[in-house]
């Protein structure tokens, strides 16, 4: 594949045309008061059999958006019995938590590592165990369409809600070092990475890995890979409601959550990245508001970008954050 994007010289100084909305904050702070007026519910269950000698693994359920049972999974090295910095992860486009052995890279460099289940996502490649429970009007096979007529029913709304949650359940066990939480993930992952970033105040770091759900109006157009060409089919359907579509998803652009990112920050983006192109990527590494920010720039990758190159890089990075 050849590249089909900006060059790089303009990438670095690409910004993207989305437009926030007026009340993006308002309509954050609503939801999630609405949120937390549900009791967080976050229960540990230690996990039996699991085969593993090197890590304890809880079995974890917490209350998300609307109150609904969230799962994830909370690993921490074996024997632990102080407080660790934690990392808390958001899995890619279609998966969910998997299993719990597939979960061992960063409990295994000495951290508390929560992994956080995507409702109603999980059979694409890694299980899931999260319905999401709430309906949406006809939508386009996938997620990226579901509740699109309104911001308060689109279904990442309930997402990033789930994230914000996540974080907090994740803080509330006495193995978590609540003062030293950072937020990790690749695809979706990094795209609620973002989102988290930019809703949280007190993260010591972030990493989002080629991250999605970031500068809509370009993605839209410049690629036609699922999952953006999800919302492009919907509109072949739905015609005349492309206006009302882009003003939902602006809520959810993750240029908007990184212009109010507060923690030192590690992107990498792929320039051969059909799936999120690498424009959209620098659109949210460029709007960054935290100084201290990086991004790692794979230029003959693909959606798989670093792999565990970028894990390599992460590893070297954050653990500088996490333990400052």
């Amino acid at each position: 594949m050849s590249l089909f994007d900006l060059p790089l010289g303009r990438l670095r100084d690409y910004r993207s045309g989305s437009v926030e909305p007026e009340d993006f904050d308002a309509f954050w702070s609503k939801t999630l008061d609405e949120a937390r007026s549900h009791d967080l519910d976050a229960r540990f269950e230690l996990r039996a059999g699991t085969g593993l000698r090197t890590v304890d693994v809880y079995d974890v359920t917490f209350a998300g958006f609307g109150g609904h049972p969230v799962k994830g999974w909370f690993v921490v090295p074996a024997g632990t019995t102080e407080p660790l910095p934690v990392v808390v992860e958001f899995i890619g486009y279609g998966g969910g938590r998997g299993l719990a052995h597939t979960h061992l890279l960063w409990a295994s460099a000495g951290f508390a590592h929560f992994v956080m289940d995507t409702r109603g996502q999980g059979s694409g490649w890694l299980v899931g165990d999260t319905p999401d429970p709430v309906g949406s009007a006809p939508a386009y096979p996938g997620f990226m369409t579901r509740g699109i007529e309104d911001p308060e029913s689109y279904y990442y709304r309930r997402v990033f809600t789930d994230a914000v949650r996540a974080v907090e359940a994740a803080r509330s066990h006495p193995l978590a070092d609540a003062a030293r939480t950072a937020a990790i993930g690749e695809s979706q992952g990094g795209g609620i990475t973002l989102a988290v970033g930019g809703l949280i105040p007190d993260l010591v770091a972030i990493a989002p890995d080629v991250p999605f759900l970031c500068d809509f109006p370009r993605a839209l157009t410049v690629t036609d890979r699922t999952p953006y060409r999800e919302v492009g089919n919907y509109l072949k359907t739905h015609r005349g409601r492309a206006g009302q579509a882009r003003a939902t998803l602006s809520y959810f652009d993750g240029v908007h959550f990184a212009a109010r990112g507060r923690a030192p920050a590690l992107f990498s983006t792929a320039l051969e990245d059909m799936t999120c192109p690498p424009s959209t990527v620098f659109a949210a590494f460029n709007a960054y508001a935290h100084q201290d920010k990086t991004i790692e720039v794979y230029d003959f990758n693909d959606h798989e970008g670093g792999g565990p190159f970028q894990q390599a890089v992460q590893l070297a990075w954050l653990p500088g954050k996490l333990t400052a």
